[in-house]
């Protein structure tokens, strides 16, 4: 029964990742496809690869995962938590799909762990919630939407002379760029959380000791996951990135996913911090519309997507937690 729950909550962990990347494609692709730098499909594919590339870049992220947020739980209960958990952030993954809305899939799963251990009664270190989720949650879409207006503001300063017509063709190439290092960051932020569900797992089944490095085969099928998701596209979101916000040219789109990757890289490398890039993106898209006038931004599709990212960890924390009552009273 223990190895039949281990390898039930690994498949589900993985699933999640599957959904994560058709998600949040939309991410790292959606600016240079609306601006036309990219065809949907050649942007798709560049992303899944990246994706790939990112998940082997570091560790940091998946460590804070796994021992930063909740105690590590315990025999079937604790894997009845992670199962939970999982479930909530799938479900909250869907329904926010369905909807075209950019929410965090990162949130909707760290939402899951904090209602599943709730209600499995499993401590949650309230401190490194703070710290690591709710803190960089609140700071990260300041920092890309002032990022991004300053970034733009630049560009718009130092080509103030060019001639508009080789600006943007320039811009364009210069996206594929870009929308490499979007996703190269979504793969080095969003494979490795899933991998830290995972490890955190196999040590709940004694396959592997608290503190051991990551097993090779975790990081392939994470990332293989992440990347055969995000191939797979979630258009519905893609519309609402790339058009819905505003209208994006080139200059604009490069713009924002170069302050996107950096500020990823940076949270990833240098704070350990698992920040959502939903929010980073988005922001960013913001800031870089505002510098064409405030009113270029359609702020009321913007509240929605804001009003989204408060309500996805308590919302997947509610899905969690009524999921583990469900595997309570079915298998525990």
């Amino acid at each position: 029964m223990d190895t039949f729950a281990l390898v039930v909550t690994i498949g589900v962990a993985l699933f999640f990742t599957y959904t994560n990347g058709f998600h949040d494609s939309a991410n790292a692709i959606a600016t240079s496809v609306s601006t036309r730098a990219l065809t949907p499909r050649v942007a798709l594919a560049m992303a899944a690869v990246m994706n790939l590339a990112g998940a082997f870049l570091g560790s940091g992220v998946a460590k804070t995962v796994s021992e930063g947020l909740i105690e590590t739980p315990e025999g079937s209960t604790g894997m009845g938590i992670l199962f939970a958990a999982l479930v909530g952030a799938i479900v909250w993954n869907l329904i926010t799909w369905y909807f075209g809305l950019p929410s965090s899939s990162s949130h909707a799963l760290f939402g899951g762990m904090v209602g599943a251990a709730l209600a499995g009664g499993t401590a949650v270190y309230w401190d490194g919630v703070l710290e690591k989720i709710v803190i960089p949650m609140f700071v990260s879409p300041v920092v890309g939407l002032v990022a991004g207006y300053l970034v733009m503001a630049a560009i718009m300063w130092i080509f103030r002379q060019s001639n508009p017509h080789k600006a943007k063709r320039g811009f364009r190439i210069a996206q594929t760029v870009s929308a490499a290092g979007m996703a190269l960051g979504h793969g080095l932020q969003d494979a490795q959380k899933t991998m830290g569900i995972v490890v955190m797992a196999l040590v709940i089944a004694d396959v592997e000791d608290y503190g051991d490095p990551i097993p090779v085969w975790v990081k392939i099928a994470c990332a293989v996951m992440l990347s055969a998701g995000t191939y797979a596209g979630g258009w519905r979101i893609m519309r609402t990135l790339g058009r819905k916000i505003i209208e994006l040219d080139p200059p604009q789109g490069f713009a924002a996913e170069s302050t996107g990757a950096t500020i990823m890289f940076g949270s990833a490398f240098v704070f350990h911090a698992p920040i959502s890039t939903t929010h980073v993106i988005t922001s960013a898209i913001m800031g870089v519309g505002a510098t064409k006038r405030i009113n270029a931004v359609r702020w009321g599709v913007a509240k929605n997507i804001i009003l989204g990212w408060f309500i996805t960890m308590p919302a997947a924390a509610a899905v969690a937690a009524a999921s583990f009552w469900i595997v309570k009273l079915a298998f525990l």
